[in-house]
């Protein structure tokens, strides 16, 4: 009697499983035409965005850089040096900033979309002529939106919460003494409390990295976040995203790094160009300081975005179970 093996199921292709980094490449290489024109849509829009809006800001900060110019003026004419205070930009820049967040999420949303699709369709197998046309279906970009605003609100008010209450504990305040002794043990556990915070929400993060995916693929946004959250917190699971998110976060610091320094001649540029338009030195300051920032963020999005949005797609479909939930079809996506 011959001996009995297991029996291995051969792949639903026909052609055995790729590795993640080979079947990535390949879906990007593939759907090149769309995806580069959906980034170039996304990445582009989202500048145009992001200058409005931050041109509306500096109107609003307006104020603020002409007070710090007649101090400076103030200063130089009773021969004194003038070191200008931020504070009031910093609080500028801090409202400002959930807007540059939305506008972040949203991109990322449209890209993931996108990516989603295209790693769907080339799991079904589906010819060219039926990939083009479900490129006309509309993503289902308000659940992907819906995931990235339900995420933000699990994984970052613990760590700014616990910052503002350390800060509260044990800051400097001049009308306040400060209510724990410093050097004591409460003092200590206080002010360790931000970085033990920042590692539960990494953590977290990682855990519903998966989420955005889950939700192109046709679940809703809780249940998206939830099949993230399975998903990872599993044998398979958990080192696959670790394993692939490190060396993508090393990917976007390092191409960020390396476009803002070889950017850096725009400060200059920008700032000689806006102080005689607009007469302050200060606002042409800061946008010469922002210049080389909003570049190096624009080009990393357009590199890294569409890599990781199509990895975590491909490693969604490997770790998502046999039996998935229904996806819409197209008739009912419209």
């Amino acid at each position: 009697m011959t001996p009995q093996h297991d029996r291995v199921v051969p792949p639903t292709s026909g052609s055995p499983q790729r590795g993640l980094p080979a079947t990535t490449f390949g879906v990007l290489r593939r759907d090149r035409g769309t995806l580069a024109g959906a980034t170039a849509r996304v990445v582009g829009l989202s500048g145009l965005a992001g200058l409005l809006v931050t041109a509306a800001i500096f109107a609003l900060a307006w104020p603020v850089f002409t007070r710090m110019r007649n101090q400076r003026v103030w200063y130089q004419r009773v021969e004194d040096p003038y070191l200008h205070d931020h504070t009031d930009l910093a609080l500028v820049a801090l409202g400002a900033l959930p807007l540059f967040l939305v506008l972040l999420g949203a991109g990322s949303a449209a890209l993931q979309s996108v990516c989603s699709r295209a790693v769907a369709d080339g799991s079904r197998e589906l010819p060219h002529a039926a990939r083009s046309q479900q490129a006309m279906v509309p993503a289902r970009l308000r659940p992907v939106l819906a995931v990235y605003a339900l995420r933000s609100l699990v994984v970052w008010p613990l760590p700014l919460l616990v910052t503002a209450v350390a800060d509260r504990l044990t800051g400097y305040h001049l009308d306040t003494p400060e209510p724990l002794e410093r050097g004591s043990w409460p003092h200590t556990l206080v002010e360790v409390s931000p970085a033990a915070a920042v590692f539960v929400a990494v953590l977290l993060r990682l855990a519903l990295t998966l989420a955005p995916a889950a939700a192109a693929d046709g679940l809703g946004p809780r249940a998206a976040l939830r099949r993230s959250w399975s998903l990872t917190w599993t044998r398979a699971g958990a080192p696959r995203v670790l394993a692939l998110a490190l060396p993508l976060a090393a990917l976007a610091t390092g191409v960020f790094r390396l476009v803002v320094q070889l950017a850096l001649p725009l400060r200059p540029l920008v700032r000689n160009l806006l102080e005689p338009a607009t007469g302050n030195f200060f606002a042409a300051y800061y946008a010469g300081i922002l210049a080389p920032v909003v570049v190096g963020i624009l080009v990393t999005a357009a590199v890294t975005l569409p890599v990781a949005c199509t990895a975590f797609a491909v490693l969604h479909d490997r770790l998502r179970p046999a039996c998935p939930e229904r996806r819409p079809s197209p008739a009912t996506a419209r």
